[in-house]
């Protein structure tokens, strides 16, 4: 959240004011709305090519840092992108100002509440509703068209789109994923990861025909001095902008930690920075929606800021896409070998039936604060009964998995999970989602959580 949410607001700010102050020198007459969403529209990051180099398991903090910072960036750069194009930005004062931090906040809680709600219907319904919970076709279909149901429901109120498609995926890779049976899990993973890989191929098939767009070109041909020097611009904004909040963020995330091993260290902190370079779909779609309004291209400054959008993704994509791999093998030598490293599944056996999210948190000691073995309830030392109350703020911010999660984790087994489902709270009968391991003592589990709650 710091580097997707507050980090992409500091990046946002500088490439904003970078575009203002260094393209109007270039004679590139736009208004003040432009300029600011041209900060939306390259703070969207693309770090997939780096989570392809980057291994889970042997750097886990700097993968999740990387993964995390990703997918909230791009719902954070279309709220703002969102946020800019209500409003009509050629008059600022700070009113104007106030407004627009209002609109964003509006739109980032209201489709976050309607992602989670849309998603907690979603786990109600399969759990609840035992029509389906033998089929994994009507599992399937419940949890594609709910999910879809929050894409519809966010663009009928006009709220960001992705970011309750974000939130309700969080929500049901934690309630509904755990409510279905592992037919459908199975199912259901590969159907998305299908889609979205699909989804992705057609986006950069789209890029590059429209890049062969002859009118858009013909406009830029009388000036390609300009557009080279407005490709130039946009791109050292990208670097200096991601430099702009990754190395300060990472010092105040250090002084906050006690561990060596919880620090970013530089290493890490150019790997982030590296890893945010690379531009993709979501900028190459925020740049039509904002330029390309009318269906055309007809106009010198328009069809500058598209094929100079084009340009920078395309070399972003293709030239630190491949630097990426000699980058990250230099700054962080594995002792595996590389090969292993290029598949984006994870390499755990059981990948195929976990959430894709995971599912490392929410371990039988994570839920009961226990250790279940053989059947029994045994007390875990030191789990669940040793956990550090907060006593300060800066307990509560340096040591949040024992504080925050801990009272949010008892929240979830005594109200949420016992109504929307989840691992360990789905009853057993033949056929359901229920874990094989919880087979064996489903009342041994019932009555270990009513101890604890």
């Amino acid at each position: 959240m710091l580097f997707g949410a507050l980090g992409t607001l500091i990046s946002f700010v500088v490439i904003s004011l970078g575009a203002i102050g260094l393209l109007r020198p270039l004679d590139i007459d736009l208004a003040i709305g432009d300029y600011l969403a041209l900060g939306a529209i390259f703070a969207a990051t693309d770090s997939v090519c780096t989570l392809q180099v980057l291994n889970q398991d042997e750097t886990p903090l700097l993968y999740s840092l990387v993964f995390g910072e990703g997918v909230v960036n791009d719902a954070t750069s279309v709220v703002l992108f969102n946020a800019v194009q209500n409003f009509d930005l050629t008059h600022t004062n700070t009113t104007i100002a106030l407004e627009l931090v209002g609109n964003f906040l509006y739109l980032f809680i209201t489709s976050t509440i309607l992602g989670v709600f849309a998603g907690l219907l979603s786990a109600y319904v399969i759990k609840r509703l035992c029509f389906g919970r033998h089929s994994t076709d009507r599992e399937v279909a419940i949890m594609m068209l709910l999910a879809y149901l929050s894409y519809m429901l966010s663009e009928l109120f006009n709220l960001s789109a992705i970011l309750t498609v974000f939130f309700c995926g969080i929500v049901m890779s934690h309630y509904t994923w755990h409510n279905v049976t592992e037919n459908s899990r199975i199912t259901t993973k590969h159907t998305f990861a299908t889609l979205s890989f699909v989804a992705e191929i057609f986006i950069f098939l789209y890029v590059g025909m429209d890049a062969l767009d002859i009118e858009k070109w013909h406009f830029v041909s009388s000036s390609p001095k300009t557009s080279i020097s407005v490709s130039g611009v946009l791109l050292g904004l990208v670097l200096v902008g991601r430099a702009a909040f990754v190395f300060p963020l990472s010092f105040l995330s250090n002084l906050t930690k006690k561990s060596p091993s919880e620090k970013i260290d530089f290493k890490k902190q150019i790997t982030i920075w590296w890893a945010g370079l690379m531009r993709g779909a979501v900028s190459i779609a925020l740049a039509y929606k904002q330029f390309t309004s009318l269906g055309h291209t007809n106009v010198r400054e328009i069809a500058i800021m598209i094929t100079s959008t084009i340009t920078v993704v395309l070399f972003s994509t293709v030239v630190f896409g491949l630097i990426t791999r000699p980058l990250v093998r230099f700054l962080l030598p594995s002792s595996k070998p590389l090969a292993s490293m290029n598949s984006s599944e994870p390499i755990t056996p059981h990948s195929v039936t976990v959430p894709l999210l995971g599912d490392e948190q929410d371990s039988l000691t994570d839920l009961y604060g226990q250790n279940i073995t053989n059947g029994q309830a045994s007390e875990a030392s030191g789990v669940g009964q040793n956990v550090p109350r907060p006593n300060s703020l800066r307990m509560l911010l340096t040591r949040p998995t024992r504080t925050v999660h801990y009272y949010w984790r008892k929240f979830d087994n005594s109200f949420m999970r016992p109504v929307f489902g989840g691992r360990g709270f789905v009853p057993f009968v033949p056929g359901s989602p229920t874990e094989r391991s919880l087979h064996r003592f489903p009342e041994e589990l019932e009555q270990a959580a009513r101890t604890l709650n």
